[in-house]
């Protein structure tokens, strides 16, 4: 059997709640507030993926074991997206330079030397 893709919905809102330790209520409040953002099937049941998961473990870790408010927990949530992001474009920048680097030096991106 195939393990499920992280975005891949695959939880009804009762056994993600058990999941997470939560009630089937809070993770609806979660969502209204926008700090989760479940699938829905096509008769408008919650689905949730092991990244949504994944997600509501870090925003219960936030809220239970550091004391954060859930106007906090947006902002943390929010940056450590962006720096997600961030990070995705340097290292994309850096494997374009060492490319157009190694081009220069007449070397295959890899460093294969070329016997220019």
């Amino acid at each position: 059997m195939e393990t499920p893709r992280n975005d891949e919905p695959c939880y009804i809102i009762s056994v993600a709640a058990r999941l997470v330790d939560m009630h089937p209520q809070t993770l609806r409040y979660y969502e209204r507030l926008g700090l989760i953002k479940p699938s829905r099937s096509e008769g408008k049941i919650r689905l949730y993926s092991a990244g949504d998961i994944e997600r509501l473990r870090q925003i219960h870790n936030y809220v239970v074991d550091l004391g954060v408010n859930l106007a906090g927990v947006e902002v943390i949530l929010k940056f450590t997206e962006k720096m997600a992001e961030l990070e995705a474009e340097i290292k994309r920048l850096r494997a374009a330079l060492e490319a157009r680097d190694a081009g220069e030096r007449g070397q295959d991106p890899k460093g294969t030397d070329h016997g220019i």
